[in-house]
């Protein structure tokens, strides 16, 4: 029997990822089709507290790899222990959430498995005993219906695209899993500086305010709004590569997927590089002085108006509302 495997990664600070949630709920979904298990696989220095949460969310097995080796999920060590655990145990598929150590980690098993990779997919199904994955192709602008033909087939999930797992009432087995390591790699962390904030994670945020080269280098209104909404902060590529905001702020192509319950744009145009980022959210709104802006054609709400009058009246309103 087939094996479903789901990379669930364990950040900096020992905890679970969350978009490990949602790469578990599409690895549930393809073994309930296939018929098969579904186990997971924690990688950390000490694997085996996040692997005993893991194994409450439906999950048939969880293979616990210890090692002070994966502690900042280096690709050169976590990708070929995946790839022994996935041999071991005869995995079919492995998949994972398409964070930054995902999309680092996934592809290089999947070279060491001579396996297909299909990244960022948003749906899968099964027909006639093959799996269909769908997947965003040219910047969003098309959904492509992969079929991968390799023994092993190996993916990164949209974690946007699928709910997160829940527990269940019942509990899967915890295994230990000794990989067959170098004692020294080409690469190694030096250091690791980690920038906390108050504002929620931009990929797990209900509501995200963003703006671009509108703002004119002044992000301060819609860092207010994003304060009073409780929200966190977004921009575009424009507004990363001017340095006005940092870049792990950029949604978009070449930057984070988000979609929140609300995702405002204040002084975005809209280009095609920024919609493949947020237009999976559930609201959005525009704010744009361009009546002709690609960014209207997606939002649910727009107001043709300077961002810079537009935002202190906004804020205004929340705040009398609150």
């Amino acid at each position: 029997m087939s094996v479903v495997l789901i990379f669930a990664e364990v950040q900096h600070d020992g905890q679970l990822r969350k978009a490990a949630l949602h790469a578990l709920t599409a690895g549930k979904t393809l073994a309930q089709a296939l018929g098969t298990q579904l186990h997971a696989a924690v990688l950390a220095p000490q694997a085996g507290a996040v692997a005993e949460e893991i194994k409450a969310y439906g999950v048939d097995k969880v293979h616990a790899l210890s090692n002070a080796c994966f502690a900042h999920n280096l690709a050169e060590a976590c990708a070929p222990a995946l790839a022994q655990l996935a041999q071991s145990i005869g995995a079919a598929f492995v998949g994972g959430a398409s964070t930054a150590a995902g999309r680092d980690i996934l592809p290089r098993m999947a070279a060491r498995l001579e396996a297909a990779m299909v990244s960022d997919i948003m749906a899968l199904e099964v027909e006639e005993g093959k799996v269909v994955w769908t997947r965003p192709m040219w910047a969003g602008s098309v959904l492509a219906k992969v079929r991968v033909e390799t023994p092993v087939q190996v993916f990164s999930v949209r974690a946007t695209e699928f709910a997160p797992a829940q527990k269940t009432g019942e509990a899967g087995a915890v295994e230990a899993f000794v990989a067959t390591l170098p004692e020294a790699f080409p690469s190694k962390v030096l250091s690791f500086t980690q920038l906390k904030s108050v504002r929620p994670e931009l990929t797990e945020a209900k509501i995200v305010v963003s703006s671009g080269r509108g703002a004119k280098g002044d992000f301060s209104q819609v860092e207010a709004l994003a304060d009073c909404l409780g929200g966190a902060v977004g921009a575009s590529r424009a507004a990363c590569d001017a340095g006005w905001v940092p870049n792990d702020l950029q949604v978009g192509q070449t930057g984070k997927v988000v979609a929140p319950q609300l995702y405002i744009a204040a002084g975005i145009s809209g280009a095609i590089q920024h919609l493949a980022g947020m237009k999976g959210s559930k609201i959005i709104v525009a704010i744009n002085k361009d009546a002709q802006a690609p960014i209207f054609q997606v939002a649910d709400y727009g107001l043709v108006a300077d961002m810079h009058k537009a935002l202190p009246e906004l804020l205004q309103a929340f705040e009398a509302l609150k």
